[in-house]
């Protein structure tokens, strides 16, 4: 099979999935290195890839410029698929950030400072307390919901300012929760700050998770369109084949 040449970062090993590098690293490796960033205080953007945002940074210059200073994780079965296509294997581990983040929490002992920003206030709140619950080791704190209008930015960079939280989940959907970050987010304001989407949502029971023999299946997103259809038909009806058909121009193009 003639398959692309895999091309090292840092360290680690990315791959091209249109024009967007995505580090192929074990679940091990990916924690290990978010433990490192963490403990010596080293400001890292991160986000992950799945096939709708592949799709957004193809029709988003701005969105597709501005992810290239994050770290960007594998998420989801079609760029499972896509990496199948392009470099003759899947990427190690799927480390979608509903999974990834909590794991985060679970493997990290010390004391973390947490702050949430984003999702609709209700969510976020209870969000905040089923983490404060399950994570009892670190101290989650609400910045703000997702809602705020442009004059309330200021006020909400200085209360992250004076925190300075060791981690800092901003969940306002793709491309907004990145450029948001990109934007307004430095390194005063957070050692690490993961764009999350809707983890938020998740966390606070608002969505359900699909059952597990689905996730199992790697088929999260069937049931995501068969409880949210008027939302998701469109990311997943037609995004999905022009997500799969922008991965074969981009084979054949090679």
């Amino acid at each position: 099979m003639n398959v692309m040449p895999l091309k090292p970062i840092d360290g680690r090993t990315s791959r091209d999935i249109l024009g967007v590098d995505v580090d192929a690293v074990s679940w091990e490796q990916a924690l290990a290195h978010i433990l490192h960033l963490v403990e010596k205080k080293r400001p890292r953007k991160i986000t992950f890839l799945n096939a709708h945002n592949a799709n957004v940074a193809c029709r988003d210059p701005e969105f597709s410029r501005i992810i290239k200073d994050f770290l960007i994780l594998p998420d989801g079965v079609g760029v499972d698929y896509a990496s199948r296509i392009l470099y003759g294997e899947k990427f190690p581990a799927n480390l979608n950030g509903t999974d990834f983040v909590p794991a985060v929490f679970a493997s990290i002992e010390t004391p973390l400072t947490v702050a949430l920003l984003g999702a609709r206030r209700e969510n976020v709140d209870k969000a905040g307390l089923r983490l404060s619950q399950t994570y009892p080791q670190h101290h989650f704190i609400v910045i703000s919901d997702g809602y705020f209008s442009q004059s309330d930015e200021p006020a909400i960079l200085d209360e992250l300012e004076k925190t300075k939280p060791d981690i800092l989940l901003v969940a306002m959907g793709v491309p907004r929760q990145e450029k948001w970050i990109a934007r307004n987010i430095g390194e005063k304001h957070a050692t690490l700050t993961f764009a999350v989407g809707a983890l938020l949502d998740f966390q606070s029971g608002a969505i359900n998770r699909a059952p597990m023999w689905m996730r199992a299946l790697r088929i999260e997103w069937v049931y995501r369109l068969l409880v949210e259809p008027s939302r998701m038909w469109r990311r997943y009806i037609l995004g999905n084949p022009e997500f799969f058909l922008r991965v074969l121009r981009q084979k054949l193009g090679r």
